[in-house]
């Protein structure tokens, strides 16, 4: 959907939009925009529901429409909806897939917790579309939702949306964070620093080390995120209102999704249960807890890279991160680490997402989850912000950033911690003392060890070797 309103929706004058048609639905007359494609549902719904100003996502109402398009095939093959008011609706689908009619959604989501509201506002658009290109009358129940119902319709339009969004934004995403977190590891290869637990000094790691870890716990999230692309790939769509398919073709479900995954690019089948598909949103939480999972680790790589790059002076100083723009209104000269900071608030946005949808998912109350929208909601906006947040990271934070390898070796060469590799060869009690010794007058344990046991310098130098300490294994004094 475009930034442009269709011709027949556009505002021209305020006397204009403040014409009104009336429209009727089984509660009686409604007053629509003479402007709007929509009908009288879709107004109730924007007069009841004056929350928020948020819509549902684009890629949400897309996913609707094109289940509808999919529909329209599946029943004019059935024999059921005429090829003609098929055809009208199939185009109208066509239109909306590529003109912008965003004006033409207000619907808020924290609306009915079925979604109605939603999909009859995509069933009334549809229908005035397409009756207005055909001259024929095509209605929003009675043909646009036919064979269906809002209780299959949002379930259906919440696992097509995901799972194209995961596929075509958040995988391509983590793939791309992988190869330049991965380049720039191989760019640092042979860099020696200081390791840290419970942000103490502790034994040597190479800088590429510490790369590759995060390259490790974003490959293991997108493994996750994979897992769980076959379980959206299961509709409820055929279900109807409770799973029974009540109103629907015995072969509507095969054929929609046979017809949807033609139109979308994806591997779409009927749920194995479609009373559980309707009932439950497990694999929205499912997914919602992986990407949970994803900000987790997001948090700990940003976090991570704020403490490297902290000081200049008084902090780590390992690496400077790229100077975006000025970091204080009073501070002059200072710059500050805000592509970690904002990635930093992605992930935290998407835990609480993830309560969101916790929350919501147990509300599957007997045969229908009654809290759709906002799951729908704050599941695209965590996949949504997740993929542009990594990138960003990615491109503006790990592939530019520098390393200080003075400063680095420094610290490296005062870390009393080096003393572990002794444990072997003089034991844990005399290298604690050592370290100890080492702290207290702030000299190179080398220096100290020198005093205080009798292998040569050499052999010291040799044990104490920060880039021999980091590949591991046991340190002898041969």
């Amino acid at each position: 959907m475009s930034d442009k309103l269709p011709e027949n929706t556009s505002q021209t004058s305020p006397e204009k939009s403040a014409r009104f048609r009336v429209e009727k639905d089984s509660l009686g007359d409604v007053q629509v925009p003479e402007s709007a494609c929509y009908g009288a549902q879709t107004q109730r719904a924007v007069e009841n529901f004056c929350v928020s100003g948020y819509p549902l996502p684009e890629e949400f109402l897309s996913a609707v429409v094109a289940i509808k398009k999919a529909a329209a095939e599946a029943n004019q093959q059935l024999g059921l909806l005429d090829g003609q008011m098929a055809g009208a609706i199939i185009r109208a689908c066509d239109q909306l897939d590529t003109a912008d009619y965003a004006e033409q959604f207000p619907v808020d989501v924290f609306q009915t917790g079925s979604g109605t509201s939603t999909n009859m506002n995509v069933n009334e658009v549809l229908a005035h579309i397409a009756s207005a290109q055909s001259g024929l009358e095509i209605g929003a129940n009675d043909h646009v939702n036919m064979c269906q119902s809002s209780n299959d319709v949002i379930p259906t339009a919440i696992h097509l949306s995901a799972l194209l969004a995961l596929q075509n934004k958040l995988l391509p995403a983590l793939v791309h964070l992988i190869e330049v977190i991965e380049d720039k590891a191989a760019s640092v290869e042979g860099v020696v620093k200081t390791g840290r637990t419970h942000l103490m000094d502790a034994v040597p790691v190479t800088l590429s080390q510490e790369l590759n870890a995060w390259a490790a716990q974003m490959r293991l999230c997108k493994a996750r995120v994979e897992d769980a692309l076959p379980r959206l790939e299961e509709l409820a769509q055929g279900g109807t209102a409770v799973g029974t398919g009540l109103n629907a073709h015995e072969e509507f479900a095969e054929i929609f999704a046979r017809r949807l995954s033609r139109e979308c690019g994806a591997s779409l089948r009927p749920a194995a249960n479609p009373f559980a598909a309707i009932a439950s949103q497990d694999t929205a939480v499912e997914v919602s807890g992986q990407l949970k999972t994803l900000a987790v680790a997001v948090m700990k790589i940003a976090n991570d890279l704020r403490w490297m790059n902290s000081g200049p002076l008084a902090g780590f100083g390992e690496i400077a991160l790229p100077a975006l723009q000025p970091g204080s209104s009073i501070m002059p000269g200072k710059v500050n680490p805000v592509i970690a900071e904002s990635v930093a608030m992605v992930a935290a946005k998407v835990m609480g997402n993830d309560t969101t949808i916790t929350v919501a998912g147990q509300s599957g109350n007997f045969q229908l989850n009654v809290m759709l929208p906002v799951i729908a909601f704050s599941l695209l906006e965590s996949i949504r912000i997740l993929s542009t947040g990594t990138r960003m990271l990615a491109d503006k934070a790990i592939a530019g950033f520098t390393v200080d390898e003075t400063h680095m070796q420094d610290a490296l060469a005062r870390n009393p911690i080096l003393v572990t590799a002794l444990n072997p060869v003089i034991g844990y009690g005399k290298a604690a003392e050592i370290a100890k010794a080492a702290y207290a007058s702030c000299r190179p344990v080398l220096d100290v060890a020198v005093e205080m046991t009798d292998l040569s310098e050499a052999e010291l130098k040799r044990l104490l070797d920060p880039a021999r300490l980091s590949r591991g294994g046991i340190v002898d004094g041969e």
